[in-house]
């Protein structure tokens, strides 16, 4: 019992981390993408589209990545160049991929999706490591997306606090006009972290249909884009406390499906809301605690 829970958090937590993780970076830069959601999708549909007419895993990664840093590269069009709020824009980048990804599902596959599976994405036992009891399962026999996404965690922590680029990053995102002035180029810096950040949001969106429900669903991302967005704050922009956070609101959902297994009299959608409901708490908590990049959300037009 206590091993599937803990296998069930692991795996709930990795789409999250990996939007997450993208988000950390674009965050650092002074820009709060709340088109992550509408990435996540179009990672999900597009991924599993080129996988379900290719047979090819590799090739649905690959679509997913495509799409969702094309709808980052048109997010950072509009905000990084244009100057437009980035919540507005970010807010109908999602409403976009809501559309685009249901119309497009519609016209592929008809009303009733016409049995869309596939093959998923196999676990990859790590040996005796996966033999391990209790904690064995649920870190050392995951798919390739969940060992991507935590060795991703220090890799994005060394990337943002280590390296010129990071440093730059940074600057960008605390004083955008005085890094100009030094000639590090905010647009340039922005766009980058917007493009990566679409590299992990199309991984995380993949997760959704190649390793975890195996087929496509309107919608079906969920809000976890938007979480991914809290645990960013919740992990105080550091790629640990994001981990840290990710698995939390991981085991909530983990948690979630668990109580609904038990068949109590509780309506289900209690046990839907509990991740979310979590969310908020969390907010409550520690988001006023956070120190943010200063000029995060704040538009830089270049005099």
């Amino acid at each position: 019992m206590l091993e599937a829970f803990l296998s069930s958090a692991v795996a709930m937590a990795a789409p999250i981390l990996l939007a997450a993780l993208g988000e950390l970076i674009v965050e650092q830069g002074g820009v709060v993408n709340i088109g992550i959601e509408g990435a996540m999708l179009c990672g999900a549909f597009f991924g599993l589209t080129a996988t379900w007419l290719s047979g090819s895993l590799a090739l649905g990664l690959a679509a997913a990545i495509g799409a969702a840093v094309a709808l980052n590269a048109l997010f950072a069009l509009v905000v990084v160049n244009l100057a437009v709020n980035q919540v507005v824009a970010g807010t109908a980048i999602d409403m976009l991929a809501l559309g685009l990804t249901g119309i497009c599902y519609r016209r592929i596959f008809g009303v009733t999706g016409r049995a869309l599976t596939i093959t998923p994405m196999r676990p990859l036992a790590l040996g005796p490591l996966a033999r391990i009891p209790i904690v064995g399962p649920a870190l050392f026999d995951q798919n390739a997306l969940v060992y991507l996404a935590f060795a991703l965690v220090p890799m994005v922590g060394a990337l943002i606090w280590r390296t010129r680029f990071g440093l730059e990053l940074r600057a960008a995102g605390e004083r955008p006009e005085a890094a100009d002035a030094l000639g590090l180029g905010v647009y340039r810096l922005r766009w980058q972290a917007l493009l990566m950040a679409g590299v992990l949001s199309g991984l995380a969106g993949a997760y959704l249909t190649l390793a975890y429900a195996n087929t496509f669903v309107e919608g079906m991302s969920a809000g976890r884009g938007y979480v991914a967005l809290s645990v960013v704050i919740v992990g105080r922009w550091r790629a640990w406390g994001v981990a840290a956070a990710a698995l939390l609101f991981g085991a909530a959902m983990a948690l979630q499906f668990g109580l609904q297994a038990f068949g109590t009299a509780v309506p289900y959608q209690l046990f839907l809301a509990l991740p979310y409901a979590l969310t908020i708490v969390m907010l409550a908590m520690v988001g006023g605690q956070a120190q943010a990049p200063s000029a995060l959300g704040e538009p830089y037009a270049r005099l």
